[in-house]
């Protein structure tokens, strides 16, 4: 198709994306939004001054002014029959990707832009590492517990504090506090990046083993009592959801199966730990959006028998939602759940109209309401790989093995799976260990299974919420199915 030219009055530089016409403007959306997440990922890398933003966005706009200057000739243009005679320039066809590129380096500086402003923010208590201080706040996390102690985020004058303190008395969420001690920048382990792991959380000090009072007088914003009165309610289920797998499950499988719903780890014994970084299959307890799309697209795979495929679609939707209430309704859980709802939205309606921006919008949405999450955040990183691989590598797989029979579904949940696995496999090998030898049949042996698991850890946990006996009887599946998973990785981590 013939490109439209575009004239302009000479001198006359307001810019129109017209000029870009040879372009769809999918194509264009997808540029800068990828320019701007380029951006947040070199401020979160490289230390960059705001000197430096300020000469990148010089830089955009000439290139975009200067793109009027070059232009081609109206006379040029009658020889090839095009246009009228007048003292007007017309934009030559180079010149859109000139106006492009101006764009896409102002939407870099202002990706830059972005991480660095909301680097500052968290820096308001740097200043006070090494001091003694007495604040006045609220539990903002779930404690975790570890061993002898436990570790929560404090949440005073809208900083968030790490603090750690003995396993007893425990704490709970919305607890208000008075804490007094000495606050300390936290320290990498030899084997471990402890600092960017709270980064993404903005978390910048820490607090170890403070005297700890209960606090009456802390004031609120309208919007803090209401996040607290929610999430006390959801962490209430969260518990009954949790105790219900305990009481439904024998060990260690209700712990690994609250390890790959609720991303809870600290309950599974050390030694099947070590089996599954020996075997390279860590990658599996960690939640993200993959998990989610899981458990959402098995009940539409069962569903679409019974009910027409968009109404499964919006019962699927719901299984989702509650998933993201009874994980806790983290801000991780809630990002993978986003990512898991683009998945089913393209599977329960068919293809989305344009699958890339859609991910790459929800993407760059996330980013920009918490920029750390881009470097730092690895539910996030997997999130979006495993979305990624299906919608790119599960199409070509499926077109490859389409003489395999679909057996009610059960291939394209397999091949769904292999896919996103596929598509995390080189994260989870640079966060979760090296690359181990036997990592690629336990991985084949065990992944096939997961989606049962977690669906039937999931029904086990909501029916024994209900009923237990009934809890109890539907566990005796995920019990067989984890017990095979664990095994196969147990074989595995003994022959190395």
């Amino acid at each position: 198709m013939k490109e439209r030219e575009v004239i302009l009055p000479f001198f006359h530089f307001g810019i129109n994306f017209d000029n870009v016409s040879s372009m769809h403007k999918s194509e264009i959306f997808f540029y800068l939004i990828s320019a701007f997440i380029l951006g947040v990922f070199f401020g979160s890398v490289f230390d960059f001054s705001i000197s430096v933003v300020l000469i990148l966005a010089i830089v955009g706009i000439s290139v975009i002014v200067l793109s009027g200057f070059i232009a081609t000739p109206e006379r040029e243009l009658l020889k090839s029959g095009a246009g009228n005679p007048d003292s007007r320039l017309v934009l030559g066809r180079k010149n859109k990707y000139f106006i492009l590129t101006g764009f896409m380096i102002l939407v870099f500086a202002g990706g830059i832009a972005r991480f660095n402003s909301s680097n500052l923010d968290n820096r308001n208590f740097l200043g006070q590492a090494g001091k003694e201080v007495a604040l006045d706040g609220y539990i903002n996390s779930e404690p975790e517990i570890d061993g002898n102690f436990q570790r929560f985020i404090f949440k005073t004058n809208g900083e968030g504090v790490l603090i750690i303190v003995k396993a007893f008395p425990r704490y709970k969420f919305g607890n208000d506090l008075r804490i007094v001690g000495t606050l300390e920048l936290p320290k990498n382990t030899t084997d471990f990046d402890y600092v960017t792991y709270l980064k993404k959380d903005g978390i910048r000090l820490v607090l170890f083993l403070p005297e700890i009072e209960n606090n009456t007088q802390t004031s609120l914003s309208f919007w803090d009592n209401l996040k607290l009165g929610l999430y006390k309610n959801i962490f209430i289920v969260k518990d009954r959801f949790e105790q219900a797998i305990n009481l439904s499950i024998p060990e260690p499988n209700a712990s690994f199966i609250n390890g790959i719903l609720l991303g809870s780890r600290q309950n599974i014994p050390d030694d099947l730990k070590q089996a599954f970084n020996k075997t390279s299959t860590t990658h599996i307890l960690a939640i993200s959006g993959y998990n989610i799309m899981i458990i959402s697209e098995a009940v539409l795979l069962g569903l679409i028998w019974f009910v027409r495929r968009r109404v499964a679609f919006w019962i699927s939707v719901g299984i989702i939602i509650l998933f993201v209430i009874l994980t806790g309704a983290s801000a991780s859980v809630v990002r993978a759940a986003v990512m898991g709802l683009l998945i089913s939205f393209a599977h329960g309606y068919g293809r989305l109209y344009d699958q890339k921006n859609s991910i790459i919008l929800a993407g760059a949405a996330m980013i920009w309401i918490n920029p750390f999450v881009l470097v730092f955040d690895i539910g996030f990183q997997l999130s979006f790989a495993a979305v990624l691989g299906l919608i790119y590598l599960y199409p070509r797989i499926n077109s490859k093995l389409y003489k395999i029979p679909k057996f009610g579904g059960i291939k394209e949940l397999l091949l769904m799976t292999l896919s996103a696995q596929l598509a995390v496999l080189p994260l989870a090998l640079y966060y979760f260990g090296n690359f181990s030898l036997v990592s690629l049949p336990t991985n084949i042996l065990i992944l096939s299974f997961l989606p049962y698991a977690m669906l039937g850890g999931f029904i086990s946990g909501l029916a024994g919420m209900i009923f237990l006996p009934l809890g109890q009887a539907i566990g005796y599946i995920a019990w067989a199915i984890t017990t095979y998973q664990i095994e196969v990785v147990r074989f595995f981590a003994s022959i190395l």
